[in-house]
């Protein structure tokens, strides 16, 4: 299950005047004149009151955008600048993290009242198990999965699209045949017919670097893939690749459903609309790189962790990334702590040139069992950037 444009559906829940219109989303900032208002206020605002995206000047990134500006040719991940040459009548809104975390959050707790056996695969997009949901056979799977739509419409007013099939691989590339709010039933029997006329990159885990591989083989649909010999894509690809690439194009995946998984690391970070230097912008790099702390921690705490190892991620000018971390000698999971040890690692990068993005980092993770081993603070240091 996919929620539909989730960032922005969210967002144009606030502005139904907007529902029709190219809207574009990015980053989580907020736009603070609209965030004091009511969502009967926000509903009010003419045309004019937003802003268009030919007023953006910088370097960020497309979060999501709604269907109307996505015929234009518009997607996730696209530079700002693309977006308003591709289509300069868009809106451009921001979205608080905190918002959308709490509708990810509202439409799990529906679909696992629903079906517990769900595997969470990121803010807007879960696999389900409806082996042993009641009724989960029926149709199908469509029975099940009408009342899962009209559920989370009813609770959070958002749509989503739902792919049923044999396993993982075949329902997620379901649940993009019928967008929004479409409902599509994948058979085994359906993949000559439905899967192999797609192109090679609508299969999760071909990336341009991989598609530009095979298209240099002559394989540009996953028909191709899928009718070739599996040692020749094993010879060009390498054993593992070809041999996962040749099942997927298939439609063969074993892979269970995860119910619960444990994550690794937590992380934060900013791109800035123009380079900053150290010298020159100590103050307001110290201010992100305190904010970038602080909202990590809130994450550790939120979800019950705490971390071993703090590291920090520095981007420079011409896209060069460095990294550093440290390991604690105890557990972290205050923005204090969490900025001590951020800056003990900052202190091993090189910041003579122009600072592009930031980032912290926090891996080596345990749960709430944990957290009696935490011990008193040690003194708080003075941060690189300066600042208390």
């Amino acid at each position: 299950m996919d929620m539909d444009a989730f960032f922005a559906s969210v967002e144009l829940l606030r502005f139904p005047q907007l529902r029709h219109v190219p809207v574009i989303i990015g980053g989580f900032r907020g736009d603070f004149s609209f965030a004091h208002m009511s969502d009967a206020e926000c509903s009010k605002l003419p045309l004019s009151a937003f802003r268009r995206i030919t007023d953006y000047e910088g370097r960020g990134v497309i979060t999501t955008a709604n269907y109307a500006a996505r015929q234009f040719g518009v997607g996730s991940a696209m530079p700002m600048m693309k977006a308003a040459k591709l289509c300069p009548q868009a809106i451009l809104l921001t979205t608080e993290r905190e918002r959308i975390l709490d509708f990810s959050r509202r439409f799990k707790s529906i679909v696992t009242d629903i079906a517990p056996a769900m595997e969470n695969r990121g803010i807007d997009e879960v696999f389900i198990d409806l082996t042993d949901v009641p009724g989960g056979q029926r149709e199908g799977g469509r029975s099940v999965a009408r009342l899962l739509q009209r559920e989370i419409l009813a609770e959070t007013g958002l749509t989503c699209s739902i792919g049923i099939a044999p396993n993982k691989l075949l329902a997620k590339l379901a649940s993009e045949m019928d967008k929004p709010n479409g409902i599509t039933v994948l058979y085994e029997r359906d993949v000559p017919e439905r899967v192999w006329p797609l192109p090679c990159r609508k299969l999760n885990g071909i990336g341009p670097k991989a598609d530009q591989r095979l298209s240099a083989m002559g394989l540009s649909t996953l028909g191709d893939i899928a009718q070739s010999d599996v040692l020749n894509l094993q010879a060009q690809l390498g054993r593992k690749f070809g041999q996962w690439v040749f099942d997927a194009a298939n439609g063969r995946d074993d892979r269970p459903i995860v119910v619960s998984s444990e994550p690794v690391s937590m992380s934060r970070e900013t791109t800035f609309e123009r380079d900053l230097l150290v010298h020159r912008d100590r103050e307001e790099l110290g201010r992100v790189f305190d904010r970038l702390c602080e909202q990590v921690a809130a994450d550790l705490q939120r979800k019950g962790y705490v971390a071993k190892t703090v590291g920090v991620k520095v981007r420079d000018h011409r896209f060069r990334t460095v990294t550093r971390d440290v390991t604690t000698g105890d557990r972290v999971q205050s923005p204090k702590q969490i900025r001590q040890a951020a800056n003990l690692a900052l202190k091993r990068v090189p910041l003579d040139r122009p600072i592009r993005l930031l980032g912290v980092k926090v891996s080596g993770l345990t749960g709430e069992a944990q957290w009696k081993a935490l011990v008193s603070q040690a003194p708080e240091q003075e941060t690189l950037f300066g600042g208390d």
